[in-house]
C-alpha cells in the first residue's frame, strides 16, 4: 500500500467524523432568571432529543433550579450562567421552579416537535 492511498484513506474517516459532529451538534435553549422569575416561562424544545440548557441568573443572589419531572437540582450562582443538559425527552410538559423562590420563579418545558428549527421557521 502507498503512503498516499494510506493518506487518503485517513482523510477519508476523518471527513467522517467531522460531519459527523457537525450534524449532531447538540441545540441550545436558553432561560433567565431575573427578579425571581424565569424568562421565558415556557420554552420549546424537541422530543426524543438530548439539548442544552443554558440559565442566566441575573439576580444578586442565588437560586436552585429544581424539576422533579426532569429530575434535576442544580445551583444558579448570582451573575452567572448554568448549563444543564436534558432528554431525550418525550412529548409532554415537564415543569421546574426555583426552590427559594418557588412562588415566582415557575416554569414549563414543553416538548412536542422533532424539530424546533423547523416549527419556529415555517409553522405559524
Amino acid at each position: 500500500m502507498s503512503k498516499y492511498t494510506h493518506l487518503h484513506g485517513l482523510l477519508g474517516i476523518m471527513l467522517f467524523f467531522v460531519s459527523h459532529n457537525t450534524w449532531s451538534k447538540t441545540q441550545e435553549f436558553h432561560l433567565t432568571l431575573e427578579n425571581h422569575v424565569f424568562i421565558p416561562s415556557e420554552l420549546k424544545i424537541p422530543k426524543n432529543e438530548k439539548v442544552k440548557l443554558i440559565i442566566h441568573n441575573k439576580d444578586n443572589t442565588a437560586e436552585e433550579f429544581d424539576s422533579f419531572d426532569l429530575n434535576r437540582e442544580k445551583v444558579l450562582f448570582p451573575n452567572k450562567k448554568t448549563t444543564i443538559f436534558i432528554g431525550p425527552l418525550s412529548s409532554g410538559k415537564y415543569e421546574y421552579f426555583g426552590e427559594y423562590n418557588p412562588n415566582s420563579a415557575r416554569g414549563v418545558i414543553i416538548v412536542e416537535v422533532t424539530n424546533v428549527n423547523y416549527y419556529r421557521y415555517f409553522v405559524h
